[in-house]
Formats: C-alpha cells, sequence, structure tokens
C-alpha cells in the first residue's frame, strides 16, 4: 500500500475555514479522481506552539500506479484550488509512504 501524505501549516484565523473546506470539497475531489481507497484528515499534535496548527492529510492507494496516475493527471489542478482560496495563509509539505510491514 501506499500513503500520500500532505502535512499542512494552516494559519488559525482561516483554521475553520480550512477545516470546512477540506471536509466539503478537496477531501471528496480527492476521492473523486478515483486513484484513492481512502482519505483521512489528523491534527498533528506536539507541545511547540508555531503560531498556527498543522494537519497531516493522508490518501490511500492500492500501488505505486495510482500515485502516479493522481500525480500526472490531477496532483496540479487540485493543489491550484487550495492556493486560490488560501494563499500564504497555508504552507504544505508532501511525503509518500510505503507500507513496508504490518505488526499486531
Amino acid at each position: 500500500m501506499y500513503i500520500y501524505n500532505v502535512t499542512t501549516h494552516v494559519e488559525p484565523s482561516i483554521e475553520n475555514e480550512w477545516l470546512n473546506w477540506m471536509e466539503k470539497h478537496h477531501l471528496p475531489e480527492m476521492m473523486k479522481t478515483g486513484q484513492f481507497t481512502q482519505a483521512r484528515l489528523f491534527r498533528v499534535v506536539n507541545d511547540q506552539d508555531h503560531g498556527g496548527i498543522s494537519y497531516a492529510a493522508q490518501y490511500s492507494c492500492v500501488d505505486k500506479k495510482n500515485y502516479t496516475t493522481y500525480m500526472n493527471e490531477y496532483a496540479t489542478a487540485l493543489r491550484q484550488k487550495a492556493v486560490d482560496r488560501f494563499g500564504t495563509s497555508i504552507l504544505s509539505f508532501r511525503t509518500q509512504l510505503e507500507e513496508m510491514m504490518i505488526v499486531q
């Protein structure tokens, strides 16, 4: 399994608006691409205050092909919607995770 992780630092003044947009618009649009099996949003919990809060959105893919298709066909347009809406009030970085093992 592959996970596309997007961690976003959000300014406090737009936090509620951003969360609403993620729930009502962005996460559903990501799922509509057909490349992900699940989308989850986490609040990053730590002891340091950097003048905002960070969230991690994780999108699960069956394999690397789905991730590559998303990056080639959808990523640019969906990223631009976030920039158009929130500008410099958010800052995101992206990582790709490959599941190696599960221990239960």
